[in-house]
C-alpha cells in the first residue's frame, strides 16, 4: 500500500466537510469530516446505526446531504445520483450482490455498466468478454467470462461485482462488508487485489465489522459513533479491543465459550441420520446423507460458504421443509422429520432465520406485534380466541430491556431499528421463550462488535442453562468463539464434527472451499471410507 497520507503536493481524493443528514427522529450524520487520499485503504468504522451507511450513500449519490460540502480532487462537486458518482470515478461494491444467476458473467457485467461503458461502445459482447478476462488476470480475480453465475461460488460472484465496478475505471472504490461471505482463503485473495489497486493510486473506502482484518489491511481509519466522528487513527497501531471501545464508547468484554465438558457425556437432544433431500428452491442445493447430533448444553457450529445447502438444512431442522421420512430427524427420542415448524416450536425448537426482515420479523409491524407473532403459544398470549395485546407489549418490553435493544419502546416498528438492534430483539424473543433447542442462522451477520458480543453471550448462557444450540455461520471467528464442536457443509454434504479446539480456521476454510483431503492432511486425520467428506455426529 502506498503511503499516500504523507503526500502533501496533491489534493485529497475525497473530502467531506461538515456533512449532516437528518431523518425523522434521528440525526444520522452530524457535521462529519472525512478525508481520503490517493493510494489509501481507509476503514470506516462504527456500530450499527452510527451513520456509516448514510455517509457512503451520500458519497455515492443515493442520498442527498442536508448540509456540508463534498470536494473531489480539490474541487467542490454535487453528487446527484449514482450515475454522477460513477462519472466522477466513484464505484461501489455492495454487500448484497445484484446478479442474475441464469446469465453469464459477461451478460451480468454488461447489464451493470453505465451508458458510457456499454457493451456496444466497447465493441460488442466478445470484446467485453476479452476486457473482463484481461481485468480479471491483471488483478488476480480469476473469472471465466462465459461461466453462468449459478455455477460460481460466492467468492467468484463477488469478483464479478468487483470486475463490473473496475470496468468503470473508478479512482475511489467503496467496499461494504466485502468478506462477510468469503472463506479465509478468498478473503486473503481479495486483500491482495485491494492492495494492488491501492498501489496504482486508487483509493479504497473499506467498511467492515471485522476488526482484525481492518488492522491487517487498512492504513487509516475514521470511526463514527452516534453520527459523529469520534476518532481517526492508524488501525495497524491499535488493538482490536481499542477499536471496539472507540466504536462503542465503552470496553467490550471478550466472549469465549469454555471447552465442552459435561455436554460430551449427555445423550443427544437432536439427531439427524442419513438425511438426503431436495432444496425447496429449484436453484438451491440438495442434502446428501447428512448426519449430525446436538447434546443438551452444547453449541454445534456449522461453517460453509453461502449456497452449499445451508438453507435446505435449516429448513429440515426447523420444520419449514419436511424431511423425506420421519426418523431422519429425531428430537428427544421422537421422530419429527414429517412435523412442521409449528409442531416443532411446540416441542421447544426455536429458529432464528438469516433474513431479519420478512422472515425473522415483519418490517411494518411493531415490536409488540412481532413478539406476538412468534411467542403467542409459548407465552399464552391468546386465550379463548382473544389476543392479549397488553401481554404482547409487556413481553416485547421485556425483550428490549433484557437484551439492551435500542428502541423507543414496544410500539416502534421493526424497520425503524438498526440491523444489530433488530437482530438482538429477534434472538432475545426466541431465547426468552426458553427453548430446548435454538437454531440460529448467521446470528451476527453485519452486526457491530457490541451487539455481537451481547448476542454471543446470550447464546452461551442459553447453552449453559441446558439448551442445545446450532449456529450456522460463515464467520469463522464467531464459530470458534461459540462452538463446542464445528462441522462444515459443502455441496450439500456435512463433514464430521470436530472439537473446536482441535481444528484450525485454515482447515475449516479449506473444507468450506471443497478441499476436504487437503484439510484432513493438514489436520493429520484420515479420510473416511465413504469418500472425501467425513460424516458423523
Amino acid at each position: 500500500m502506498s503511503e499516500a497520507r504523507e503526500q502533501t503536493d496533491a489534493p485529497a481524493r475525497l473530502e467531506l466537510r461538515g456533512i449532516s443528514k437528518r431523518y425523522p427522529g434521528v440525526l444520522a450524520n452530524d457535521s462529519v469530516d472525512l478525508t481520503l487520499q490517493p493510494g489509501e485503504i481507509h476503514a470506516l468504522l462504527g456500530e450499527n446505526g452510527a451513520g456509516k451507511s448514510t455517509l457512503v450513500q451520500i458519497v455515492y449519490g443515493v442520498v442527498k446531504a442536508d448540509a456540508g460540502e463534498i470536494r473531489w480532487n480539490g474541487e467542490t462537486v454535487s453528487v446527484d445520483g449514482p450515475s454522477a458518482a460513477r462519472a466522477l470515478g466513484i464505484g461501489m461494491v455492495f454487500q448484497h450482490f445484484s446478479l442474475f444467476e441464469t446469465l453469464t458473467v459477461t451478460e451480468n457485467v454488461a447489464l451493470g455498466l453505465s451508458p458510457r461503458v456499454t457493451a456496444k461502445s466497447a465493441g460488442g459482447m466478445a470484446a467485453l468478454a476479452a476486457r473482463i478476462a484481461d481485468v480479471s488476470k491483471r488483478y488476480g480475480l480469476a473469472l471465466d467470462p462465459d461461466a453462468r453465475v449459478f455455477d460460481l461460488s460466492v467468492g467468484e460472484r463477488q469478483r464479478v461485482e468487483i470486475v463490473r465496478c473496475l470496468l468503470q475505471d473508478p479512482t475511489l472504490l467503496i467496499m461494504d462488508e466485502p468478506t462477510s461471505v468469503l472463506t479465509p482463503q478468498e478473503a486473503d485473495q481479495l486483500f491482495e487485489t485491494l492492495r494492488r489497486l491501492a498501489s496504482e493510486g486508487r483509493t479504497i473506502l473499506y467498511i467492515s465489522h471485522k476488526l482484525d482484518e481492518i488492522r491487517r489491511l487498512c492504513g487509516a481509519a475514521t470511526i463514527l459513533r452516534g453520527g459523529k466522528v469520534v476518532a481517526s487513527c492508524d488501525p495497524r497501531q491499535e488493538t482490536a479491543q481499542t477499536l471496539a471501545r472507540l466504536m462503542i464508547g465503552e470496553e467490550v468484554s471478550p466472549t469465549r465459550r469454555a471447552e465442552a465438558g459435561e455436554a460430551e457425556e449427555k445423550e443427544a437432544l437432536l439427531r439427524v441420520e442419513g438425511l438426503s433431500m431436495k432444496a425447496a428452491n429449484p436453484l438451491g442445493t440438495p442434502l446428501h446423507d447428512v448426519r449430525l447430533s446436538v447434546r443438551r448444553g452444547e453449541i454445534l457450529g456449522i461453517a460453509g460458504v453461502a449456497g452449499n445447502g445451508q438453507n435446505t438444512l435449516l429448513g429440515a431442522l426447523s420444520g419449514e421443509q419436511l424431511a423425506p421420512r420421519a426418523d431422519a430427524v429425531v428430537f428427544e427420542g421422537a421422530a419429527i422429520g414429517l412435523e412442521g415448524a409449528r409442531a416443532r416450536r411446540d416441542r421447544g425448537i426455536n429458529f432464528v432465520p438469516e433474513d431479519r426482515l420478512g422472515h425473522g420479523a415483519v418490517a411494518d409491524l411493531s415490536l409488540s406485534d412481532n413478539a406476538l407473532l412468534s411467542g403467542w403459544r409459548r407465552w399464552s398470549l391468546v386465550r379463548r380466541g382473544l389476543v392479549s395485546f397488553t401481554g404482547s407489549r409487556e413481553k416485547a418490553e421485556h425483550v428490549v430491556k433484557t437484551f439492551a435493544v435500542a428502541a423507543p419502546g414496544a410500539h416502534a416498528a421493526a424497520r425503524s431499528l438498526s440491523g444489530g438492534n433488530l437482530q438482538k430483539f429477534i434472538i432475545g424473543r426466541e431465547i426468552l421463550q426458553k427453548p430446548k433447542l435454538l437454531i440460529a442462522a448467521h446470528p451476527t451477520w453485519g452486526v457491530d462488535a457490541g451487539a455481537a458480543a451481547a448476542i454471543h453471550q446470550a447464546l452461551i448462557e442459553l447453552a449453559s442453562n441446558g439448551a442445545g444450540v446450532i449456529v450456522v455461520s460463515q464467520d469463522l471467528d464467531e464459530l470458534f468463539t461459540l462452538s463446542d464442536r464445528v462441522a462444515v457443509i459443502c455441496a450439500g454434504r456435512l463433514s464430521e464434527s470436530r472439537p473446536a479446539h482441535e481444528v484450525t480456521a485454515e482447515e475449516v476454510g479449506l473444507m468450506m472451499g471443497g478441499l476436504f483431503d487437503a484439510a484432513i492432511a493438514e489436520g493429520g486425520g484420515a479420510p473416511s471410507e465413504s469418500g472425501d467428506v467425513r460424516h458423523g455426529g
